[in-house]
C-alpha cells in the first residue's frame, strides 16, 4: 500500500477523528478509504445512469408536457 498525505482544516480532522471514535473505522486511513469507495461506487451509478438514458432514446414528449405531466403527478400524488 502506498501513502499519501493530505493537509486539512482543523474541522476537517476533527470530523475524521470523530468517526474514529465512532468506532465503526479502525483509523484515519480506513475512514478516507471508505469515502473513496462510496465515491467510486456513486460515479460508476452515474455513468451507468447516463449510458442508459442514452441508450434509452429520445423522448416523444417536449418539455412542455413533461413539466405537465409531473405538475399533474404530483398534485393528484
Amino acid at each position: 500500500m502506498t501513502t499519501l498525505n493530505v493537509s486539512l482544516p482543523g474541522p476537517m480532522r476533527d470530523w475524521i477523528d470523530r468517526q474514529v471514535r465512532g468506532g465503526q473505522y479502525a483509523n484515519a486511513s480506513d475512514y478516507i478509504r471508505d469515502l473513496i469507495r462510496h465515491d467510486q461506487r456513486q460515479r460508476d451509478s452515474l455513468n451507468l445512469a447516463l449510458i442508459e438514458g442514452e441508450k434509452s432514446g429520445t423522448s416523444p414528449r417536449n418539455v412542455r408536457k413533461i413539466i405537465q405531466s409531473t405538475k399533474s403527478r404530483l398534485k393528484n400524488g
